[in-house]
């Protein structure tokens, strides 16, 4: 066809321009073979196949070119899908390391490759000491390809293909690691060799975490501090192992926003061997367990008096001799005999005084408050593990004086955190979170009691402090301005309280100064059980078993936090604390 013809059927002109061209090289083809000109027909053929490539060459550049500059694809996430299982890498706070995914390997064996079966059983059981003789034998007895042990790091990998054995293959396999091992392990919590998380955060952020490992680079941080976890989980092993405890739980909150800083529950265990744990290890206490609290719930009693706007601190009730409500006698076990104003109820932690005080409120204003304090319910936070409170099925005035100072209903640790938090932020209930806050900002929460309350609690939780059942805290942490309140409540044994089986508490808040709306830290330390020592004169309450240990993590964790240490005049009278012989019953 002629390039004529070609224009007769109305191509487009760059197909018109190039055939023109391919038919003037046929033409000069056609022309040096008639002259004879054999080596001008090489070089015309040369030339044609040179613009050939050119002429594809350039085609590829333009279509690249434009696919790179125009082309829709990686405008969503410009990265490609995560393998299945993957998990982004856990954080603290401060970026520091939590949880990461790290290659590891599974070991095969083929037998229908092995040269030398002896050879090959000594040289792997050699090589790896958690390998069993049993499943060796019967990996190398098989027709096919075996697994036979999974999780070798690169390291033992390494070992064993320098063996140079045959029919012994690998392929890479990811595992998660914890590389801080039982640090923090009840609030990271672990997932399976699938990738699916199974406790703690890696549970309740399973969605958030992989999809994060679709992004090159991405981390979830949690809200804890390492340096407020480590502080905490020091000093409350410690303070178990002292008094031979059977359990215990540490918490740390920023009352403001609602995150945990820290929790930590003993005795705990290491996620990279979940499997060989005992279960009772693996319990997460401050949210899976529940306990009825003691004297620490005179801060809400309190506060709810005070909220009604029907007492205030100054009002007195006769705590002179017991009363019996319901057949129910009801003492305190360091008693004053006395009338006293309310604010020595709560320093002299008197039960007598604080069920007075709650049957003048009345049972229905009670369990709206308490409802109001999220004490009715599991704790609103990410952790599956939260537990639903044990209650009472009928408020009748036996109950309300027992629950008013902790007895008679039962609840986790971490909705008494989330309930102080409302008490001690200005009145707002924040859900408490694992996730990190940005700075400058806080989640919304519910106005359960006003600024004025708040305020007055702060106050008189920093005089119990100075001058109450918690002294001891201010000893430990001198110019913090910590403000608190023990508890020491006695377990029920067949039926029965049982005075010799305490779970002893101190609840505290520092600074207790400075803007009611500020930045502000709630810490918790409960010992399940505890038996008196040589250092507590044999004495297991909340005042000798736990006040001391919160006046210590306050003590370490004050930096790390901010807390600047109030100047402490020289000439400053010493505390001279109350006798706390079970006054802070």
């Amino acid at each position: 066809m002629r390039p004529g013809e070609l224009n007769s059927y109305r191509l487009p002109p760059a197909w018109r321009w190039l055939s023109a061209r391919l038919w003037s090289l046929e033409h000069a083809y056609e022309r040096a073979t008639a002259s004879g000109r054999l080596q001008d027909d090489a070089r015309i053929r040369i030339l044609f196949v040179l613009a050939m490539f050119t002429a594809g060459f350039l085609t590829l550049a333009v279509g690249a070119t434009h696919s790179a500059l125009f082309s829709d694809a990686g405008k969503n996430t410009g990265t490609l899908a995560a393998p299945s299982g993957a998990r982004a890498d856990l954080v603290d706070r401060n970026g520091q390391l939590l949880a990461v995914d790290l290659p590891h390997y599974g070991l095969y064996v083929d037998s229908r490759e092995i040269w030398d079966v002896s050879e090959t059983r000594t040289a792997l059981m050699a090589a790896l000491p958690g390998l069993t003789r049993e499943r060796l034998d019967r990996a190398l007895r098989g027709d096919r390809r075996e697994y036979l042990l999974g999780g070798l790091t690169p390291e033992q990998r390494a070992v064993v293909h320098n063996l140079g054995l045959p029919g012994v293959v690998f392929e890479e396999e990811s595992r998660r690691v914890y590389p801080l091992g039982a640090t923090a392990a009840h609030i990271i919590g672990f997932s399976d060799r699938g990738g699916a998380g199974i406790a703690g955060a890696e549970s309740a952020l399973d969605d958030v975490v992989r999809k994060a490992a679709a992004v090159p680079g991405q981390s979830v941080p949690l809200s804890i501090d390492l340096r407020v976890q480590t502080a905490l989980e020091d000093e409350l092993q410690k303070n178990a192992v002292s008094f031979q405890a059977i359990g215990a739980v540490g918490l740390v909150t920023n009352v403001r926003t609602g995150e945990i800083l820290a929790l930590a529950s003993y005795p705990d265990f290491n996620p990279n061997r979940p499997g060989l744990t005992p279960p009772n290890n693996l319990l997460n206490r401050a949210a899976a367990s529940v306990f009825e609290m003691g004297s620490i719930f005179k801060v809400f009693t309190v506060a709810m008096g005070l909220d009604t706007g029907r007492v205030n601190l100054s009002t007195t009730f006769d705590a002179t001799t017991p009363i019996t409500v319901a057949g129910q006698t009801i003492h305190d076990f360091h008693a004053e005999k006395r009338v006293m104003t309310l604010s020595d109820i709560f320093l002299h932690s008197s039960n007598i005084g604080t069920a007075k005080l709650a049957l003048t409120i009345g049972g229905p204003t009670m369990e709206r408050y308490f409802q109001s304090f999220g004490l009715f319910a599991p704790a609103k936070i990410e952790l599956a593990e939260t537990t639903h409170p044990i209650l009472p099925n009928r408020w009748s005035d036996n109950i309300v004086a027992s629950a008013s100072f902790g007895h008679a209903m039962s609840v986790s640790p971490l909705a008494v955190a989330s309930g102080m938090g409302a008490i001690l932020n200005g009145g707002n209930l924040v859900p408490l979170t694992i996730r990190k806050v940005e700075a400058g900002t806080a989640p919304a929460g519910k106005r359960v009691i006003s600024e004025a309350t708040s305020r007055s609690m702060l106050d008189l939780m920093r005089l119990n402090v100075t001058h109450g059942t918690g002294a001891s805290v201010e000893r430990a942490a001198p110019g913090l301005r910590v403000g608190g309140k023990t508890g020491s409540a006695e377990k029920v044994v067949a039926g029965r309280y049982d005075r010799s089986k305490l779970v002893s508490s101190f609840a505290a808040v520092f600074p207790t100064d400075g803007p009611i709306d500020g930045d502000r830290y709630f810490i918790l330390i409960l010992v399940d059980e505890p038996k008196g020592n040589k250092e507590s004169y044999g004495f297991a309450t909340g005042g000798w078993a736990a006040a001391p240990a919160v006046g210590r993590v306050a003590e370490r964790i004050a930096p790390s936090l901010g807390v600047r240490r109030a100047e402490i005049p020289t000439s400053a009278a010493p505390i001279a604390p109350v006798q706390m012989s079970g006054g802070d019953h």
